[in-house]
């Protein structure tokens, strides 16, 4: 099977009546991907407002994103979470309309996310054993790239 190739099913009248397998995981990742943007934003909003994060009494945002290692040159790590999170926005926004992004957008967000995913793992490690404070939203920012991995793995699998 070609990797450009797209399965749906058709109705009578020759409309899709149903998305194919793959364009349902997309939906789920454009959903995530946009999940993972807020969260980013928020968390760059927390760095430059840390007594204003809330947290509803689970965890500590405002000692991980004051920490040291929340920063990376002077960059928050939020900001290149953002960042992440928009590329692949922006992959899965435009698959479909550019051959290029039809046959290698899918091989990208696996990049940044297996990427995002690894960095993710390095952080929470931070969390738990040197900063010993968690993050909600950092959690929930791990378990979202986290799934867009697993998501996009299943996407290329078209390539295997």
């Amino acid at each position: 099977m070609k990797p450009s190739a797209r399965h749906n099913s058709t109705g009578r009248n020759g409309d899709n009546t149903r998305m194919s397998g793959d364009e349902k995981l997309r939906r789920w990742a454009i959903a995530l991907s946009i999940l993972g943007l807020v969260v980013s934003i928020y968390l760059i909003w927390v760095k430059f407002h840390p007594k204003d994060a809330f947290c509803a009494g689970v965890g500590d945002c405002e000692a991980v994103n004051t920490s040291i290692y929340s920063e990376f040159y002077g960059i928050p790590i939020a900001v290149f979470g953002a960042a992440t999170y928009a590329v692949m926005l922006g992959l899965l926004l435009f698959e479909k309309r550019a051959a290029f992004l039809q046959e290698w957008g899918s091989v990208g967000v696996f990049c940044l996310a297996l990427a995002g995913t690894l960095y993710s793992a390095y952080l929470t490690y931070l969390e738990l054993w040197v900063i010993h404070k968690i993050c909600p939203y950092c959690v929930i920012s791990a378990i979202t790239i986290t799934t867009l991995l697993v998501l996009s793995i299943f996407r290329i699998r078209r390539y295997l």
